[in-house]
């Protein structure tokens, strides 16, 4: 039993150095949506890291450790694969999964905001990237993801600063998606060039929401 132990662990080690030597992670079975989720998650990594023209499908295969024919099973091509990433860094928690924060204005502004920058935060540079058009250029599909995600990032800070049920939604969602070009840019300014620090962008944008949501938005009701 022992010398059949030796052999096996011999084995593994050799696996092991194999691996290690061509650079390629090693394989192991997963399920179908644990695959297609890795390979997201590189995805991810990999295009915050560098251009959409830099990034390889044969690099991002290795990198999964998986074939790449996996790549275009689960994705498709490239361009396919950029878009679920797309959606991926835009879309938010289910309404469902939200505690909506309580409080004075300013308790839930402040709430509203840290719950932002968590979401941003997540995957830094690839989100700045995606929301900057700094992708496939001007592409009306990613266009229309991001526009989507707008109005639904509209929708949710309407609801977490106790606004949702006003008359006049249609505006104050119109409001809240030009609030959403200061948030895109403030992130720019904190995660890809350093000039803002996290808590200073929370202050910048906080005090942006609360002048919204106790000065701009009372004139729509009161001038109607």
């Amino acid at each position: 039993m022992r010398g059949l132990s030796e052999t096996r662990s011999g084995g593994t080690s050799a696996a092991a150095s194999n691996a290690a030597a061509d650079g390629s992670p090693r394989r192991r079975r997963l399920e179908p949506d644990e695959r297609r989720a890795q390979i997201l998650a590189c995805a991810i990594d990999m295009f915050g890291e560098r251009p959409y023209a830099a990034v390889s499908t044969a690099e991002l295969a290795q990198r999964a450790g998986v074939a790449r024919g996996l790549i275009n099973h689960y994705f498709g091509n490239k361009r396919d694969l950029y878009l679920a990433v797309v959606r991926r860094m835009v879309t938010l928690p289910k309404l469902d999964a939200m505690v909506a924060p309580v409080g004075t204005d300013r308790e839930r502004v402040e709430a509203s905001v840290h719950w932002l920058l968590d979401t941003i935060g997540e995957h830094g540079s690839t989100w700045v990237k995606v929301t900057s058009h700094e992708g496939v250029g001007d592409d009306p599909e990613v266009q229309q993801i991001l526009d989507e995600a707008d109005d639904a990032a509209a929708e949710r800070t309407l609801v977490m600063v106790g606004l949702a049920d006003s008359a006049h939604t249609a505006e104050l969602r119109a409001m809240v998606r030009a609030y959403g070009g200061l948030v895109k840019v403030a992130g720019r300014e904190w995660i890809t060039r350093g000039n803002l620090t996290r808590e200073q962008v929370h202050e910048l944008l906080a005090d942006m929401l609360f002048t919204l949501v106790t000065q701009t938005m009372p004139k729509v009701d009161s001038r109607r």
